[in-house]
């Protein structure tokens, strides 16, 4: 298992494996985390972060918003992807070109070339947030990875299996990290263990969280 950081140390890079069809790029998105955050701003601006229920009337932890062709929403209904945000009624912000960008050259350096995504859920943590384990599968196939992006606050990433029952490895995610998971690993389950206390200088008490897919 990896320590997360103190805050205190220099930006790491590089490429690891974690599983097969799965790599973490270290701060493969730093040199543009100004545009992602204006980015992430805008969609904001129309379609406003919120806290959504699970189908069982729990109040979800981390707060979510989305932009693309449709967005991820969960409620008493179930969960599943809607092409328009049940605020507001209007479909959700066109994907910016910065993040569609981001996310497919991250596709290419994880060994996915011919990914691009038409939606992007977008999650806000604060501290004490987590993301229970689970499996990305509201998708209508599973041929295409899953582009995960990192700002903010750093989180404890758990990777483990097929199985809910798997064995599962941490992985701390810090500011600019990309995490690349597709093929045999696409259906492996994943979550965040609750949010850690600190402050990051570009984005304050939160975690941002970018998950690129093609859902439709």
């Amino acid at each position: 298992m990896t320590d997360l950081f103190s805050g205190n140390e220099p930006p790491q890079t590089g490429r690891e494996v974690l599983a097969g069809g799965a790599v973490l790029l270290r701060g493969f998105a730093l040199p543009h985390d100004k545009a992602l955050i204006a980015a992430i701003d805008a969609v904001a601006a129309i379609s406003p972060f919120r806290n959504m229920q699970t189908p069982r009337g729990f109040t979800m932890s981390v707060a979510m918003t989305n932009c693309g062709a449709a967005g991820w929403v969960s409620d008493g209904r179930g969960y599943r992807y809607a092409s328009r945000d049940p605020e507001t009624g209007s479909p959700w912000p066109a994907m910016p070109e910065a993040l569609r960008g981001l996310a497919e050259s991250a596709a290419t350096q994880g060994g996915y070339p011919d990914f691009h995504p038409d939606v992007c859920l977008i999650n806000r943590y604060a501290p004490g947030a987590k993301l229970s384990l689970h499996q990305d599968k509201d998708e209508r196939e599973f041929t295409h990875p899953i582009v995960s992006v990192s700002l903010g606050l750093p989180a404890s990433f758990q990777f483990g299996g097929l199985r809910r029952d798997d064995p599962i490895r941490r992985h701390a995610l810090r500011h600019g990290d990309v995490v690349v998971w597709g093929g045999p690993s696409r259906l492996f389950h994943h979550g965040i263990l609750p949010l850690k206390e600190g402050t990051h200088p570009e984005l304050g008490r939160i975690r941002l969280n970018l998950t690129f897919r093609r859902a439709l």
